[in-house]
């Protein structure tokens, strides 16, 4: 397969589209879109199919996908290490907001100063949503909180988070106090734990409040809106942090675990990333978690 042909298709995906995918490559739409149709001839497959004003990926265009990205990716390193210089590139990487926002940014900046030929990209969402990104081949790897479905992943463990439920200061923290749960929507595995729990003591919460970040959760708990459940690292960085009550969680729903996940081989700039993450070893001791705790599919 021509590279050329490989790099065309990857930015007509990731830019979602043939004028976006032209504009990035410098190249005028209708060239793109002749390749695309070149590269589908020789191919014998359509490799999209047009849904409105979007082309959607076709079961053949998915599995070339993931093969073209393994495919770029090698030529890269090939082309980097006959140069003889460092490790250059970019890394995609997906997060759940609240390691981005507390967890990462330590460990990011250690690579950084390692690794300054290195662009890290970083989106951030649910659970759900960055594992489907995985899927997609829109990040390399990602990190996601238990309980996710592990599937043919990759994973090592990256850090453990405290949870805690929070609400106003003048609600007592028990349960009849969750009538309304203040959440991101679904997909988030934090949201997923609060409404096992609540299940499992019979209880339903009468209203759920979607929300998109936790400045945002944690202002409407401030507010007397309602409770969350949230990461104590989280809510130590949040502006209104000391705004708000915090309450323990029973046994099996206070820590939780957060992994790094990927799809295949793991790149270079990937590995060297895993190693500066802490160690999960010296964590468990400084926590007093020896295993796992709470459900998981991972």
């Amino acid at each position: 397969m021509d590279l050329d042909d490989l790099h065309i298709f990857r930015s007509v995906v990731r830019e979602g589209g043939v004028t976006r995918a032209a504009s990035h490559l410098n190249r005028v739409p209708s060239n793109v879109t002749t390749r695309i149709k070149q590269f589908e001839e020789r191919l014998g497959v359509a490799l999209f199919r047009r849904e409105g004003r979007t082309l959607a990926l076709t079961d053949a265009g998915r599995t070339l996908l993931g093969h073209a990205e393994k495919l770029l990716q090698l030529a890269d390193l090939a082309e980097r290490e006959l140069r003889g210089g460092g490790m250059r590139g970019v890394l995609r990487l997906g997060s759940l907001e609240s390691a981005a926002g507390a967890r990462l940014p330590p460990i990011l900046s250690a690579f950084h100063a390692h690794y300054p030929d290195v662009t890290i990209e970083l989106q951030t969402g649910t659970t759900r949503a960055m594992l489907r990104q995985l899927e997609r081949h829109e990040v390399e790897a990602a990190f996601v909180s238990e309980p996710f479905e592990h599937g043919t992943l990759s994973s090592v463990p990256a850090f453990d988070e405290e949870l805690v439920l929070i609400t106003a200061w003048s609600a007592d923290g028990g349960l009849d106090a969750i009538r309304t749960v203040v959440a991101f929507p679904h997909g988030c595995s934090y949201r997923q734990r609060l409404f096992e729990w609540l299940a499992a003591e019979g209880r339903s919460p009468e209203r759920v409040l979607e929300m998109s970040s936790y400045h945002a959760i944690v202002a409407c708990v401030a507010a007397g809106t309602g409770a969350a459940i949230v990461p104590a690292e989280v809510l130590d960085h949040a502006v209104l942090g000391t705004a708000v009550a915090r309450h323990p969680l029973p046994a099996g729903l206070r820590l939780n675990r957060t992994h790094l996940v990927w799809s295949g081989e793991a790149s270079p700039a990937l590995r060297s990333l895993m190693g500066l993450l802490p160690r999960m070893g010296e964590q468990e001791a400084a926590s007093g978690r020896s295993s796992r705790v709470g459900p998981t599919n991972s």
